[in-house]
């Protein structure tokens, strides 16, 4: 099979992807969490998962919330970075140790390092955004869509996705 595109999972699937697409709603809409953070979040964990289109797309969210360029491009190595407070620094080791659960899993000390920054419903949220960016992460990776994010620079960085 060529490198095009193999499904057109929204069509296929509406009411899944529906349903996955509410739950990104509810965090951009419901969360306490910032938006910028989530972004931070769904940027490290589509970087760690190589998914081009998801990092792409949360790169020009960033943009739109006026992140400077520094921070993003610097979330793959965000550890070595002053430019990220502990919060969020938090955040993204979180998304990691989500993300990253074939070389083990969330330890207690994992678990208590992030909740030193953030509440209950907080973690619950965060744990919820890396969850959903992994499975949107996957569903592009299995199923290699053909649509593209394209950021024109004089409107603010809105996202628009091609088909």
């Amino acid at each position: 099979m060529s490198d095009g595109q193999r499904l057109r999972y929204m069509e296929l699937a509406p009411e899944g992807m529906g349903a996955l697409s509410g739950v990104e709603h509810a965090l951009n809409t419901a969360s306490c969490l910032p938006p910028v953070l989530l972004e931070l979040v769904r940027l490290r964990a589509s970087l760690m998962n190589g998914c081009e289109y998801c990092v792409g797309l949360h790169t020009s969210e960033l943009r739109k919330h006026h992140e400077p360029v520094g921070r993003i491009d610097g979330v793959a190595r965000w550890r070595k970075s002053d430019a990220y407070t502990q919060r969020e620094r938090a955040a993204l080791r979180w998304a990691e140790v989500v993300t990253d659960i074939q070389n083990g899993h969330a330890s207690d000390a994992e678990f208590a390092a992030v909740k030193e920054h953030f509440s209950d419903v907080e973690v619950v949220q965060l744990t919820l955004a890396v969850a959903s960016i992994n499975a949107w992460n996957r569903m592009a990776i299995a199923f290699r869509p053909q649509w593209r994010a394209r950021v024109a620079d004089d409107d603010g960085g809105k996202v628009e996705v091609e088909e």
